[in-house]
């Protein structure tokens, strides 16, 4: 048998503690435990691609005034020519 987790953190980016960790199966995406992580008082959020689009969903409308720090998935960085404008997205 096969089966797997995944461990969602919620980091504080002054210090580096964790403040909340949510457990789900590895198959769960990302973007759908992103609110869970946060405690209200940030104002910056960032994340790998699997967060990608964390910004438009209904259950973060409460939380529009963020700075969201999301990184572009592979496929987008691919379609980049420019070099320069390559470098500035990674």
């Amino acid at each position: 048998y096969y089966f797997g987790m995944k461990a969602h953190i919620g980091v504080d980016d002054e210090s580096g503690l964790v403040h909340h960790v949510e457990c789900t199966a590895a198959n769960a995406a990302d973007i759908t435990q992103a609110h869970k992580l946060l405690h209200g008082k940030e104002d910056t959020v960032s994340g790998d691609s699997g967060y990608t689009g964390l910004d438009k969903r209904e259950e973060m409308a409460s939380k529009r005034k963020l700075r969201y720090l999301i990184a572009e998935k592979r496929s987008k960085l691919k379609q980049i020519k420019n070099k320069r404008a390559l470098k500035r997205a990674k």
